[in-house]
């Protein structure tokens, strides 16, 4: 199984067996956009989230004037290249046509994460109806995680990074009596904030926050839940060696610690830690170095021949327009713009690197793969942080 299988970093490339894959350009002009999802409903619209706290709706292939919602007043404003801040994450309720929910991760101007609920009226987010569920002081400028999902268990996930600095100063990762490092699992199907689901793992342990699902992680840029299996796929943005691609079974009860910061991908942290034991910690399924500068990347540096240096997560590939791709699991690096699938229901992971086909048919030579996205037919977009939005097809 793959949650039982170390890799070794080998890149494969496309061959013969696999088909030829390509980047459409569906809108462009976006100030800094992070994630990219479907109105539910409706297949002529998307939706494209900015950092700055405003939300841009696409219909058919046009960027509307009016945005579906803008609180870029009360989120915090990117000052530089390198801010981690801002609206990070988005997601609309599963019963969505029921409640009009959804729901929104964002930094505000005093560097809290804040976990709201909004409400659509008329097909546009209402800005003064929002109920914040979570407000959590963020002690550093980085490592915000800022993804949220809902589980097709029908709970709200959100990964909340380490509180960042360098290296978990705090061990906040391993303290379970904090939020930070942590996957977190919410019930919002009622009319209170929230409710801690019964099968939580740490459900009434005191001294532990029982929101927690999964701890020990670093910074979960984005995860995803394979939407027939189930099963959760995350990647952790490493420290300064290893990227990696966590995995929890569907069938998981939750509780698992990724190791980090006693670990960073498989390999013991810090380099001259040789003595630390991995027992009782769950190691990636897949991991690649950490050689690119982040720094270059920043000022527009092209690294060609490096691998990356901040994995961003994606989704397992279950549309219809590729099936030669189906069931793979498709991920990148924002720093090198790679993007590459890798096989989850073998034993053999056969890493493919799609990223020469891709950036050839968008005629570019350098890609800021800031987030996937995945419409409600399974199929995938990607996002360049400079401010495009594409499809994979064929």
């Amino acid at each position: 199984m793959l949650r039982n299988k170390l890799l070794l970093f080998v890149l494969l490339m496309a061959g013969s067996l696999f088909a030829q894959i390509e980047a459409k350009l569906i809108a462009k002009n976006f100030d800094k956009p992070l994630y990219i999802t479907n109105y539910p409903g409706y297949n002529n619209q998307l939706l494209v989230v900015q950092q700055d706290g405003i939300i841009r709706i696409i219909e058919d292939n046009k960027v509307q004037i009016t945005p579906f919602l803008d609180i870029s007043d009360r989120t915090h404003q990117p000052l530089y290249p390198a801010d981690e801040m801002g609206m990070l994450g988005f997601a609309f309720h599963p019963k969505f046509n029921e409640n009009r929910y959804f729901y929104v991760n964002y930094v505000d101007k005093d560097d809290f994460t804040i976990i709201s609920r909004f409400t659509v009226h008329n097909k546009l987010g209402n800005v003064d109806s929002e109920q914040i569920l979570i407000k959590l002081k963020q002690p550093f400028m980085n490592h915000n995680g800022g993804f949220i999902e809902f589980g097709l268990d029908g709970y709200l996930y959100i990964s909340v990074g380490d509180g960042g600095s360098a290296g978990d100063p705090e061990n906040r990762a391993q303290d379970l009596s904090n939020l930070f490092g942590t996957i977190l699992r919410i019930d919002v199907n009622n009319n209170m904030s929230y409710l801690i689901p019964k099968d939580n793992p740490f459900y009434n342990d005191k001294g532990i926050k029982q929101e927690i699902w999964h701890y020990g992680l670093r910074n979960v840029w984005r995860f995803s839940f394979d939407k027939i299996t189930g099963d959760m796929y995350m990647g952790d943005v490493g420290q300064n060696n290893w990227e990696e691609i966590n995995f929890q079974h569907a069938k998981s009860k939750g509780g698992l610690n990724y190791g980090w910061n006693i670990l960073e991908g498989t390999h013991c942290y810090p380099d001259d830690n040789q003595e630390c034991s991995k027992d009782n910690l769950v190691l990636p399924i897949f991991e690649y170095p950490n050689d690119a500068n982040y720094y270059k990347t920043l000022i527009g540096w092209k690294q060609p021949n490096m691998h990356g240096c901040s994995v961003t997560g994606g989704y397992v590939y279950r549309g219809k327009n590729i099936p030669a791709l189906y069931g793979r699991y498709f991920f990148g690096d924002y720093c090198t713009g790679k993007i590459w699938s890798l096989n989850v229901d073998k034993d053999n992971l056969d890493l493919i690197d799609h990223t020469n086909e891709l950036l050839e048919s968008m005629n570019k030579n350098e890609f800021y793969l800031s987030s996937f996205g995945e419409d409600q037919e399974g199929e995938l977009f990607i996002i360049n942080y400079s401010g495009e939005v594409y499809s994979i097809t064929k």
